[in-house]
């Protein structure tokens, strides 16, 4: 039931996105930022974490669960060290995901072969 669950989740996200871009001016860049902010909005309302529970990684890997991830890595850094927290707590949430974002895409980089556009 998890993977279902997943599954309809994810695909619903993927879908706004979809409907957004075909019936929208938005671009795609806008679109993926207003996951990110839309992700830290609702995990401040309180209303990802049901989400995330329900879904589970249908909810924490769209762009919506960065956002989520960054908002949950702010609260705990909040808690631990003070207002320090609020530079620090995204940053450190996030820096595993972002190395390996990176480092793919530089090993991508390096196995494929640039060309022109014709």
């Amino acid at each position: 039931m998890q993977y279902l669950n997943a599954f309809i989740l994810g695909g619903f996200l993927c879908a706004v996105g979809q409907v957004l871009i075909d019936r929208t001016k938005l671009t795609p860049a806008r679109i993926l930022v207003c996951y990110v902010v839309a992700g830290v909005l609702l995990t401040a309302l309180g209303v990802y974490q049901p989400l995330v529970e329900w879904g589970g990684a249908g909810a924490t890997v769209p762009l919506t669960g960065f956002g989520y991830a960054l908002a949950k890595g702010v609260e705990k850094a909040v808690k631990a060290d003070g207002w320090m927290g609020l530079f620090t707590g995204g940053i450190t949430a996030t820096a595993g995901g972002v190395t390996a974002a990176v480092v793919l895409a530089y090993l991508a980089a390096l196995l494929s072969r640039p060309g022109e556009k014709a």
